[in-house]
């Protein structure tokens, strides 16, 4: 090689090493701002109203939980669930199943209440398969699937080609029980309690998640006594129903700029306490900011 093209060569190298360090020998640019600082500094552009006709109000025996129902990836189960809530389906049953760390599970134990209008079975709706890649707000990927991350407000896992995507279970999601029959979910739900179960992932369909009153799943009896309803639901209704709760939520954008801020100060916490940095959050380790409206 001519030496005049090598001394070049060598000079463009060293450049950019300079500029932009040797290996790892510069540090990452971390945050400057901490994750409620993030949040605090939002625009409102950046929260979106989540529509009420799509929250199920649960009124439990400490408080009412406000779940947002995942029309876009389990169209058939948020549909159905709707139409048991609206025709009285919930009322008096109870959340009959609670393991401690894992779920809470409620509905018709027996098995034998009458379904009006809703279907007596619903085809599973592990995945939304789509013929185009379905864009997220990613993070890396884990153990369970090839991509993490985030989509309107649900946190999310997809294959590599990113055209089958899936709600995963979280802390505090909803999603529906079944047998061994892949089609046979009907009215038992569940919510997730703790660190969530991803093993469950693509097993059931998930179609939801607590968008307020997580604490009044935790605060459900753990076991059952003598001469009374264990865990009683009063009802399930759909929050636009219920003309004497005006309640409005906002969830910050899970394709805004605040939110992407708000995955950077996650992965390397800024605020003086932490002394190890480690430029990572998985999926379940990112809340997604969510507020009461006005």
């Amino acid at each position: 090689m001519n030496k005049r093209i090598l001394i070049a060569l060598l000079s463009v190298y060293l450049s950019g090493c300079s500029s932009q360090g040797v290996g790892n020998l510069t540090e990452p640019k971390l945050p400057t701002l901490t994750a409620n600082e993030v949040i605090a500094n939002a625009a409102d552009e950046e929260w979106r109203v989540v529509n009420r006709q799509n929250i199920l109000k649960i009124s439990l025996p400490t408080g009412a939980a406000y779940v947002e129902l995942n029309s876009q990836l389990a169209p058939k189960h948020t549909s159905n669930i709707k139409k048991l809530a609206r025709e009285g389906f919930y009322k008096n049953t109870s959340v009959y199943r609670f393991v401690e760390g894992f779920v809470a599970q409620g509905g018709d134990s027996s098995g034998k209440k009458l379904i009006k209008t809703a279907e007596k079975t619903l085809p599973a709706e592990f995945y939304l398969t789509t013929n185009e890649p379905l864009l997220i707000t990613e993070l890396e990927g884990d153990g369970y699937a090839a991509v993490t991350g985030f989509l309107n407000g649900f946190a999310v896992a997809q294959n590599a080609v990113h055209t089958q995507t899936w709600q995963v279970h979280c802390n505090g999601v909803f999603a529906m029980a079944r047998d061994n029959d892949i089609n046979s979910a009907n009215t038992e739900f569940f919510v997730t309690i703790g660190q969530g179960p991803r093993y469950l992932d693509k097993n059931i369909t998930v179609f939801g998640r607590v968008l307020e009153g997580m604490e009044h799943f935790n605060r459900l009896k753990r076991v059952a006594t003598a001469n009374e309803v264990f865990n009683p639901i009063a009802d399930i209704h759909v929050l636009a129903d219920v003309k004497s709760d005006r309640s409005t939520f906002k969830v910050l954008k899970t394709d805004s700029s605040a939110f992407k801020r708000l995955i950077t100060a996650r992965q390397n916490r800024s605020e003086p306490w932490f002394i190890k940095k480690y430029n990572y959050v998985d999926v379940c380790g990112m809340p997604i900011p969510t507020k009461r409206g006005s």
